[in-house]
């Protein structure tokens, strides 16, 4: 049976469980299922990343899987559909923790097949009222909320969203872990830099040091000389950066589903020119504002209006723009 540890305690995790099923009904049958497997080209798969709500209340990281919780007389049932163990498929694409390894190893009631989850949710839903269910990730639970004439369908994610707002001490450890690799990542970047080098080598540099560090992105890496910094979601990360251009770097990783995001620019070369500087330096003068600004009890724009006011004023300041900040 494969041995894993967890990134939180089970504790932790039936405290989500319970936080969630308090605001739930208990003529409800919740369904939480983990994302589809995506696919490259015929038997090839995309890297697969499992649905953050599933992460989050159960820690199944493996494709194919339902979260599920029932009331029973006066509690709740919580239970995961899972691939079953299958030799043949297993010498493919690697061990499978099973049933067996679900039931015993995570912090659920029962583990049953993915086989068995229509006859099982369908025996569940005749009994109940209403399902939460986050729809458009499994086509077989779609099929058997929708077509039950009886049952009101909900979805779950707002009450999830809003718990996962508020942080333990552990889940900030990870964001922290998270942000420091991602951290050292763009410093590594910087040291390899020089004039004439490709963005796909900067990637390279900052994906291997996420890599090494046992992580993975959190989204596809954004590498941006010159003019292609300017384009918000440039994905392409093909070009040479010439003497004297800047580039931007926007790239994160993740660790146990927690993750990083950090966007820099520095000069390819290692100097600013003098209007560079000019720009850099309100840029930071901005971002210094908006952390400031962010403190508990503030509204969310606040950051927003922090930034932007010192960006403006700048910028006026600089002769871009040529208006008041009003």
């Amino acid at each position: 049976m494969m041995m894993v540890t967890l990134p939180f305690t089970f504790e932790e995790y039936h405290g989500r469980q319970s936080r969630l099923l308090e605001q739930i009904p208990t003529d409800s049958l919740v369904l939480i299922p983990t994302n589809p497997v995506s696919y490259r080209s015929n038997d090839t798969s995309f890297p697969y990343r499992a649905n953050s709500y599933m992460l989050y209340l159960c820690g199944w990281d493996e494709p194919e899987a339902v979260f599920m919780a029932h009331h029973v007389a006066d509690s709740w049932v919580t239970t995961l559909f899972v691939q079953p163990r299958d030799t043949k498929a297993e010498i493919w694409t690697g061990r499978r923790v099973g049933t067996e390894g679900a039931a015993s190893g995570w912090p659920v009631h029962e583990a049953h097949s993915i086989n068995d989850l229509k006859d099982i949710a369908g025996t569940h839903l005749d009994s109940c009222k209403q399902a939460y269910l986050i729809q458009g990730l499994n086509s077989t639970l779609d099929e058997i909320v929708n077509s039950s004439i009886d049952i009101d369908s909900a979805d779950p994610t707002s009450i999830l969203d809003e718990m996962r707002v508020r942080k333990s001490d552990k889940e900030i450890r990870l964001m922290l872990e998270s942000a420091d690799i991602a951290s050292a990542a763009h410093v590594a970047a910087i040291s390899k830099g020089y004039a004439g080098i490709g963005e796909w080598q900067i990637q390279s540099v900052i994906e291997a040091h996420f890599t090494a560090s046992k992580s993975r992105w959190s989204y596809p890496s954004i590498v941006g000389g010159g003019d292609n910094a300017t384009i918000l979601h440039y994905n392409a990360n093909e070009s040479v950066i010439a003497e004297g251009e800047l580039v931007l770097v926007d790239a994160g990783c993740e660790v146990s589903g927690y993750a990083s995001d950090i966007t820099r620019t520095w000069p390819v070369s290692g100097k600013f020119s003098d209007q560079q500087r000019e720009i850099y330096e309100l840029v930071l003068k901005a971002q210094l504002a908006g952390i400031e600004a962010c403190q508990a009890g503030s509204v969310w724009l606040s950051m927003h209006r922090a930034t932007s006011a010192v960006l403006a004023q700048g910028l006026i300041d600089l002769g871009i723009l040529d208006c008041s900040v009003e």
